[in-house]
């Protein structure tokens, strides 16, 4: 991405406000744990780096819940180049941690067999295994972070103001793709897709509806949205027959 695209407001004296795009770097931590960031090497600290994930400042929208609510509070209200920390209390984070949302299952509900700390999915909810005791397995649906109070540190590095580059952030955001290329001609939004997104990518067909009812919502000059996917004849296959004498010529 080029420095030049990115057209950030760094004017301090101007309070950001709901419906501003941000560019942000931020670090969040459920005690001494990393759990979330936008910088590498905390990432690396905390022992969650993922080598496919694009590190860097994200694009959020304030007012949209792009980060927790308690994040969200602190920023609004702030300065393109503020920074600091904030300590944010369950309620304004992934809320309490209830009781009723930890199940008992029999084991052999379960394809594998259940053990301490495996992710598992039960009647289409998502839950972690916290206890296995004989033949039945102890489930906790709550978020893993319910009850715990969370600290960010952060710096707003600017205001986002090409719709361009706004709408790539909302798609690093949801789908965590840098690689989909956006243009914008009147009312119409085409967005350029790797081929065969549809079948390897499950972060794509989860999130897409979101981008899409986002996209309508921020932007209401946007009246269509296109997406192509463009494949290129594989060189084995060779030349389209009846065009070698064109070639020739």
């Amino acid at each position: 991405m080029h420095r030049a695209q990115i057209l950030l407001s760094r004017v301090n004296g101007m309070a950001l406000q709901k419906g501003d795009f941000i560019s942000l770097r931020y670090t969040g931590r459920a005690g001494a744990n990393i759990f979330d960031t936008t910088d590498e090497e905390d990432a690396k600290e905390g022992g969650i780096h993922n080598p496919q994930a694009k590190y860097g400042p994200a694009t959020v929208r304030l007012g949209s819940h792009h980060v927790i609510l308690g994040f969200e509070d602190e920023l609004i209200g702030k300065e393109v180049g503020d920074e600091g920390a904030v300590e944010v209390p369950p309620e304004k984070a992934f809320g309490a941690h209830d009781k009723k949302h930890v199940k008992s299952f029999s084991t052999a509900k379960f394809s594998k067999k259940p053990e301490r700390g495996m992710e598992v999915k039960v009647d289409g909810n998502e839950g972690t295994v916290v206890d296995v005791i004989g033949k039945r397995a102890v489930v906790d649906f709550n978020h893993p972070l319910a009850g715990m109070t969370l600290q960010y540190s952060y710096k707003i590095l600017g205001k986002v103001e090409d719709p361009i580059e706004q709408i790539r952030g909302l798609i690093r955001l949801f789908i965590g793709r840098t690689d989909i290329g956006v243009t914008i001609a009147d009312d119409t939004v085409e967005l350029a897709l790797p081929p065969a997104i549809l079948m390897y990518d499950k972060r794509w067909m989860t999130w897409r509806g979101t981008l899409i009812r986002e996209i309508f919502e921020y932007f209401p000059d946007i009246r269509k949205i296109v997406m192509k996917e463009t494949f290129e004849r594989p060189e084995e296959m060779g030349v389209t027959p009846g065009t070698e004498e064109k070639a020739g010529e």
